[in-house]
């Protein structure tokens, strides 16, 4: 169960009082991540988003968990009331059964939270240049790969032109939904009050 595995990779570091986990999505979903991040939360790591150091430009982002002043006491009582996480469950704030990340109704808001500030983070600006550099780095290797295997005729280049303007049409669409997203998640963010991101030197 991958979310055992996630949890069991945490509790290891908890053990030994590591002030930082970090870990990729393991799951396809954001919001089981989400969820995730919720749990984590009741053992005494938060999420603080990109992990420092890590570029955001990258195809599988590594996120990050910062220990809480009082995550032992945290990790006790949390172990104290889900004894059997290890096994089948059930989890902190979740329903029993299935994957282990369906919240339940009084912790669904929380973790609606949790999910915009993830996705703040990935609609970021490291996600927008890498989009620019995506914008320079494909003309480039299409005219690269025809001038190598020497196919500067016209009716290659034009082939190469139209696929040139497609990749540009995708990635106009890519960084339109990011900025939508962006602002729609930030919106949410600030109208619960929650400042995001947070100052993160060196990230």
């Amino acid at each position: 169960m991958i979310l055992q595995r996630t949890l069991r990779a945490l509790l290891k570091d908890a053990a030994t009082g590591a002030e930082l986990h970090t870990l990729v999505n393991p799951w396809a979903s954001r919001r089981k991540f989400a969820a995730f991040a919720y749990i984590a939360e009741q053992y005494g790591y938060r999420y603080t988003g990109p992990a420092p150091g890590i570029s955001m430009g990258r195809s599988h982002p590594v996120f990050a968990f910062r220990r809480l002043p009082d995550a032992p006491e945290r990790a006790n009582r949390t172990m104290t009331h889900y004894p059997n996480v290890q096994q089948r469950g059930p989890f902190p704030g979740m329903r029993t059964g299935g994957d282990g990340l369906t919240p339940l109704p009084e912790t669904r808001r929380e973790i609606e939270l949790l999910h915009a500030r993830i996705k703040v983070d990935l609609f970021g600006k490291s996600s927008v240049k890498r989009i620019k550099r995506m914008l320079v780095a494909v003309p480039i290797g299409i005219l690269i790969a025809l001038a190598v295997t020497g196919n500067l005729a016209p009716v290659p280049l034009l082939v190469g032109a139209g696929i040139t303007l497609f990749f540009f049409l995708y990635l106009w669409l890519a960084a339109t939904i990011m900025r939508r997203g962006h602002a729609k998640y930030r919106r949410m963010l600030e109208e619960a009050g929650i400042t995001w991101p947070l100052d993160r030197p060196g990230s």
